[in-house]
């Protein structure tokens, strides 16, 4: 079984609008890779850069926050993307 990953909605254009993906990796790192490769675009909006996770953007792995793309991920984990809100 792949690993699930939640699309939040400001990413979902790139899905086309699906809130869900399947996605197959031994890490975090390796999954956005794959999304990418199938979404292209995304990992710019995830990803800065220098290789490090934006500000904006959490990932959740089984509900505990990754603070980097070096967790290992098995089959059947979930993996959620959270984009911080902002306003005025």
């Amino acid at each position: 079984m792949p690993v699930r990953v939640l699309i939040p909605g400001p990413l979902r254009s790139y899905t086309s609008e699906s809130s869900v993906v399947a996605a197959s990796g031994e890490s975090l790192a390796a999954i956005v890779d794959e999304l990418d490769q199938r979404y292209p675009g995304i990992r710019f909006r995830i990803i800065d850069e220098q290789g490090a996770i934006r500000r904006h953007i959490k990932f959740f792995v089984n509900g505990v926050q990754a603070m980097n793309l070096q967790p290992r991920l098995q089959d059947d984990d979930e993996v959620m993307i959270v984009c911080a809100l902002s306003g005025g």
